[in-house]
């Protein structure tokens, strides 16, 4: 079932014209033919499914609040002095770290209930394959634009040309009319990443190589400073422990020295 309904949909693009020649793609995505499930399955799955977020989920209470609630509107972003980078991928959505947190833009066809019953709708066999989880995950990430944008200054920095994060055509009264339903979403109706809100990207690095067998979740460094600033904790503590080492075998050295001389004196004596 869509998780809004046909009067608070924001896009009609995707409605059956009675004289209109049938869409073979996907509007805005001319790659992506319609009628192809195994193309639509994989088309979805890269916008909205998140392996390595998905596999940490259980253990992702250890990084951040348990609260899908969690997420700062975008004009608390601006206060906090985070630059929002606009990013395509699913993982990276509401991952930040220090000034900077990745946002990925609502597409269109997101806002069709037309689009959701034929494609994503769990009761639908239109693509040929189940999409219980990816149905979950898509209405997590949209979900997640219900506290992103809470003000009508939300709504505006979210419609700026260089972000783009909602369709221009949106107006604000019509947006208020789908948050309102969003907010009803219960958090079984959507997957575990999306049971949790903002991500500090730090902490995913720091626990990437015990949860996902990774070096690291996103190597991001956009100065030097940054990346040699990772290796100071790490250099700092074996700088430690090799001069406690070494203080150690002066301080041997000299107690051998000074029990050698103690006993070449006794014997002169």
């Amino acid at each position: 079932m869509p998780p809004f309904s046909k009067e608070a949909q924001l896009v009609h693009d995707y409605e059956p014209a009675p004289e209109a020649p049938t869409t073979t793609t996907l509007p805005g995505y001319p790659l992506v033919i319609l009628n192809d499930a195994p193309c639509i399955r994989q088309f979805l799955e890269q916008e909205f499914w998140s392996r390595d977020l998905e596999m940490m989920a259980p253990h992702l209470w250890i990084l951040t609040t348990f609260s899908s609630a969690n997420i700062s509107p975008l004009h608390r972003q601006r206060i906090k002095g985070r630059e929002i980078i606009v990013t395509e991928e699913p993982r990276l959505h509401l991952v930040w770290i220090y000034d900077r947190i990745f946002i990925k833009p609502l597409p269109r066809y997101l806002l069709s209930q037309t689009f959701w019953k034929t494609y994503l709708d769990t009761g639908s066999d239109q693509a040929g394959y189940s999409r219980s989880d990816l149905c979950k995950a898509a209405t997590g990430f949209l979900r997640t634009y219900r506290y992103l944008i809470r003000h009508e200054s939300d709504f505006h920095i979210a419609q700026q040309d260089h972000l783009r994060l909602i369709p221009k055509d949106v107006d604000w009264p019509s947006f208020c009319r789908l948050i309102s339903e969003l907010s009803q979403i219960k958090d079984t109706a959507v997957t575990r990443r999306y049971c949790y809100g903002e991500l500090r990207l730090t902490r995913l690095n720091l626990y990437a190589p015990l949860l996902l067998r990774k070096f690291h979740f996103e190597q991001v460094h956009g100065q030097y400073g940054d990346f040699f600033g990772r290796l100071y904790g790490p250099i700092l503590f074996v700088f430690a422990v090799v001069s406690t080492i070494l203080n150690s075998m002066q301080v041997a050295l000299a107690a051998d020295q000074l029990r050698a001389f103690h006993w070449e004196t006794m014997w002169h004596k």
